[in-house]
């Protein structure tokens, strides 16, 4: 730039005296940049990274173009980190204590869990009738397809009622969930031989509760899902120590799932009486995709480690009971995850204090997960002596997959999904032709405890 105003006084001498424009209220000093810290102040003090200024520059409107000429940085990204090395970090009190949004109470995550380990008693009630490794093959199957299409149909529908909109969610449900029991049923029979109808029956029961459980625990009818599950797991309890007639069993294996249809059915038939047209711009199907692909991929892992690699007995139960239970407490610590991080985020002053107080707390809520997974698998034990006890192997088994299971959970849980489909899904395939038991599991864990931290290591990644 060139013009009067970069003159000294004494190459001004033969010109009118200047008289000097009042200085802004908020401006501290010649220098351009100081001028911006000061009129930026209360919010520099609050950053705890240069990139989080640097937004605030962009959405105030500052250009590239404009940050040059004015302030002579190349970018928003240079005069950011002026600006936080000018201003220290400083974070007063509020008057009043914010509120923890991610608190939630422990004990519906609680009864989340149970609702979800209690339909495993079925299989105490119908042992007698799927005997071999066949029957259990086709029903693992058909398991495993509903796993992962209801975990993508309960995305969907989630999805919707984060909109606002839960007719549609209803619409979801109601369209999905009897697809969903077709296909477990399908492949159910694909998967079975000469003989095995009584595996096809049973998987075709499972595939309707699998497609019927998942409606209520999408609209939070859980206590209603409890209450249908009520007359089933009691007669398995009773099997485990008496000798149940046949007849009864059946009876036993028949009415949950037949009320628990009748729940769900009613749900959602309330749901779509308030239906309306579908509002644009609702969420696309394949965005639900990566969800149902983690859910196969865990559902293959938990398996195959619990089985120890062939469809056999009871020996697995106790760390596959342990798994599904521990997805209460998972629950309940994804949230306390949050709220560390939160506390974090307010009292960090600089990133690598964000940082080091992150790994803290991931490494906190990840030991307390793994330390409810063996205490679990230590009762089912006691519960079940028949089952055996957990060696070395099973016991490291068991901890990896709950490691990869609680980091892909988390990682989800802040929109990294197809990081955690992808890595739980190559473990799984791993597993499947042929690698060690612990090998794919635990590198798939080790890699996405690594993952976890280093994305949510950056204080933007928490940020909204």
């Amino acid at each position: 730039m060139s013009g009067p105003l970069w003159l000294t006084p004494d190459d001004r001498q033969d010109t009118l005296p200047v008289i000097p424009r009042p200085r802004p209220r908020w401006a501290a000093a010649d220098d351009p940049v100081d001028e911006l810290a000061e009129r930026l102040r209360d919010m520099i003090e609050a950053a705890v990274h240069p990139d989080e200024i640097a937004a605030i520059l962009e959405s105030d409107g500052m250009t590239d173009d404009h940050i040059r000429l004015t302030y002579g940085r190349r970018n928003s990204f240079e005069l950011a980190e002026d600006l936080y090395d000018r201003v220290p970090r400083t974070y007063p009190e509020p008057v009043r204590a914010p509120g923890d949004p991610w608190h939630v109470a422990l004990l519906p995550c609680l009864l989340r869990g149970l609702v979800f380990a209690l339909p495993g008693l079925a299989y105490v009630l119908g042992a007698p009738f799927a005997t071999g490794a066949a029957p259990v093959a086709v029903l693992l199957a058909g398991a495993l397809t509903g796993w992962a299409w209801n975990q993508a149909l309960a995305h969907r529908a989630y999805t919707w009622l984060g909109l606002g909109d839960r007719p549609a969610a209803a619409r979801a449900l109601l369209v999905g969930a009897p697809l969903g029991a077709l296909a477990g049923t399908g492949v159910a029979c694909a998967a079975a031989g000469a003989g095995e109808g009584p595996a096809v029956a049973f998987a075709s029961v499972q595939a309707l509760y699998q497609a019927a459980a998942t409606v209520l625990l999408v609209l939070g009818r859980e206590r209603l899902l409890l209450a249908a599950l009520a007359p089933m797991s009691a007669g398995a309890v009773v099997a485990l120590a008496y000798d149940v007639p046949d007849p009864a069993r059946l009876v036993l294996l028949a009415v949950s799932p037949l009320a628990v249809l009748v729940l769900a059915a009613g749900e959602l038939l309330r749901g779509a009486a308030g239906s309306r047209r579908p509002r644009p711009g609702g969420p696309r199907l394949l965005a639900s995709l990566p969800y149902g692909v983690f859910g196969l991929a865990t559902g293959v892992l938990v398996l195959y480690a619990a089985l120890d690699g062939a469809p056999s007995g009871a020996a697995a139960a106790p760390g596959a009971v342990a798994l599904t239970l521990s997805m209460g407490p998972a629950e309940w610590l994804l949230h306390r995850f949050r709220s560390g991080s939160l506390a974090g985020l307010r009292g960090a002053t600089t990133p690598g204090e964000f940082r080091w107080a992150t790994l803290g707390t991931l490494a906190r809520c990840l030991g307390q997960y793994l330390a409810v997974l063996v205490v679990l698998a230590a009762l089912g034990t006691l519960v079940w002596p028949r089952a055996g006890g957990f060696d070395g192997t099973r016991f490291l088994g068991l901890l990896l997959i709950g490691t990869l299971m609680w980091t892909g959970l988390l990682l989800q849980a802040f929109g990294a999904v197809l990081v955690a489909a992808g890595v739980c899904g190559v473990a799984a395939l791993a597993v499947l032709c042929g690698a060690g038991s612990l090998l794919a599991p635990g590198g798939a864990a080790l890699l996405l405890a690594a993952l976890a931290f280093a994305r949510l290591g950056r204080a933007t990644a928490h940020r909204g």
